[in-house]
């Protein structure tokens, strides 16, 4: 299975989803989004893939949105979009991309959706949420 994990390594949602994934045998390709940037076309083709806008995919908090007036209902898609590329942050991560489908993969376990197999268990989120159970049961 070939994924593709758009992530940030300061996130610990964006680690727990990278942990997932490891732990299912699968070695993703990880793009550290905030070092290589976004091309417009990119985040069009993610989003468009994943059902998002511009807005739904903008991370609200602990990013620059509000400081530069995204936040602002008034505000179309198309300048929250130059915003995004102009200031990565502002994508909301990660977003997981799989033959099974394209998600924000916020919460961490959304991932879960995008794999074949499930990792074997007992598994738990970095914060100690249990996942999956000793028998392999899926428990979020």
């Amino acid at each position: 299975m070939s994924i593709v994990i758009h992530h940030n390594p300061d996130c610990g949602t964006s680690r727990n989803v990278l942990a997932i994934v490891e732990a299912a045998g699968v070695t993703p390709l990880v793009i550290e989004y905030l070092e290589t940037g976004w091309t417009q076309p990119q985040l069009l083709a993610l989003f468009a893939a994943a059902g998002l806008t511009p807005r739904t995919a903008l991370r609200t908090t602990k990013s620059p949105a509000e400081d530069l007036g995204l936040l602002d209902p008034s505000v179309s898609d198309d300048a929250i979009l130059a915003a995004m590329l102009d200031h990565p942050i502002l994508v909301n991560r990660p977003i997981v991309c799989s033959p099974k489908g394209v998600r924000l993969c916020r919460p961490s376990e959304a991932v879960l959706d995008l794999l074949d197999d499930l990792p074997p268990g007992p598994l738990a989120k970095q914060d100690g949420t249990p996942l999956i159970d000793g028998e392999g049961n899926r428990l979020a």
